[in-house]
């Protein structure tokens, strides 16, 4: 679990940060232990499943389109630069949001803001809405007085975060549509086409070849039980649909997402580099590397990349070097970890983050070019082995026929 906790150090400086326990008992037992006081803490809203396209979700409060979030986090840095106050700001942009989600928790943050809330808490109480990267970020701006440039660094990691989803969905399309299409051509074949020519070897009372026998019986199976196992197939969807959003079901399903030839590499990358790109964009806001490395984990969409690198905070807590402790983790590329290390060394641990993550972009969308340069030729090779299965379980039948009609 994820708390927001206001503490006083042993320096006498109060905070806020965010820390992880498995309850709040453990937690006042773990900050005493570190010679912390804590004044307050509540619990942080639950981090999302997935990256920034799949976090605007608000559950019974509806959805936020990932355009609008990002339109208003454009227009907020534009006002801001102008020296507009913050609240005039919202306001402004209040006047002419259309009726929606966001209108309504814009308004409530106003409201929450007007009262002497700050900012980054505000949107932190809409944890199930927001992504947590983004009241982190706001905070980060609010202790380093300048709010315009934090939110455009976010603003960035939106965009690239966003971008390499989309180039990964589209280099996905093509070989999905041509999957669906294979299938629906060969359960058309199956149900509809074949069991014609059953009637008509039933006729001549032929003996059948046992090729053409089983395609016959597949054939005549599908065509009787369709139906149930049209049923069969929606009920099992629902039923992974389900386990999968328990945390032993996503853990399964996401690692096996990981598995898959060729695709299983491009996740993983494309998980790391989730982290990657959200824990710089942390550092480079001001925050510290623990409260930015839980924030970082939970931004990964990833839940078995996610349980591989958690274990690993409580390592940096304990002041073993950063690269080090995700070199434990046996998740991420040797390129990776000799990045991190020397960004460590050098005290530019964000820049080298940000090349860590522009380095497996590349290497995603290389890997992707084999990928759609593979499937094709393998799925007409499939569909051409199916088809001739297919004609020649219909056609040996009746050249078998002329063969003994000719003698």
């Amino acid at each position: 679990m994820q708390f927001i906790c206001r503490i006083g150090t042993p320096d006498g400086r109060v905070l806020e940060e965010i820390f992880s326990a498995s309850d709040e008992t453990a937690l006042r037992s773990d900050l005493g232990k570190r010679g912390y006081h804590l004044f307050e803490v509540k619990r942080q809203g639950l981090a999302p499943k997935m990256g920034v396209p799949t976090l605007l979700r608000g559950g019974r409060r509806g959805r936020i389109p990932v355009q609008e979030f990002l339109v208003f986090n454009q227009e907020l840095a534009a006002l801001l630069r102008a020296g507009l106050p913050l609240l005039q700001a919202i306001d402004l942009m209040l006047e002419r949001m259309h009726p929606g989600t966001f209108r309504s928790v814009l308004t409530e943050v106003r409201d929450k803001v007007k009262s002497g809330t700050d900012l980054s808490e505000a949107f932190a109480e809409y944890g199930d809405l927001f992504p947590r990267l983004y009241p982190s970020s706001l905070k980060a701006g609010e202790k380093s007085g300048d709010l315009e440039l934090v939110i455009r660094r976010f603003i960035r990691y939106m965009k690239l975060v966003l971008d390499a989803r989309r180039r990964v969905f589209s280099a996905l399309t093509y070989p999905v549509v041509l999957v669906v299409l294979s299938m629906v051509m060969i359960a058309v074949m199956t149900i509809y086409v074949v069991p014609r020519f059953m009637g008509f070897f039933t006729e001549l009372d032929a003996e059948l070849p046992m090729i053409t026998q089983i395609v016959l019986g597949v054939s005549t199976f599908m065509s009787q039980n369709w139906v149930l196992m049209l049923i069969g197939l929606i009920v099992a969807f629902f039923a992974l649909r389900s386990w999968g959003r328990t945390e032993p079901g996503r853990l399964a399903i996401d690692r096996l997402k990981l598995r898959i030839p060729f695709l299983g590499s491009v996740l993983h990358r494309f998980a790391l580099a989730e982290f990657c790109r959200s824990l710089a964009t942390l550092l480079s806001g001001g925050i510290p590397l623990v409260p930015s490395f839980e924030i970082g984990i939970a931004s990964v969409g990833n839940a078995y990349v996610r349980s591989k690198i958690a274990p690993t905070i409580q390592m940096v807590r304990e002041g073993k070097p950063f690269y080090a402790a995700l070199e434990t983790s046996e998740i991420f590329t040797d390129m990776s970890i000799d990045m991190v290390k020397v960004g460590e060394a050098t005290g530019s641990l964000d820049e080298m983050l940000n090349s860590v993550s522009d380095f497996l972009d590349e290497q995603i969308e290389t890997r992707m070019q084999r990928l759609l340069s593979l499937i094709e030729p393998l799925m007409l090779v499939f569909m051409g082995l199916i088809i001739a299965i297919l004609l020649i379980s219909i056609y040996l039948p009746m050249y078998s026929m002329l063969g003994s009609s000719k003698l």
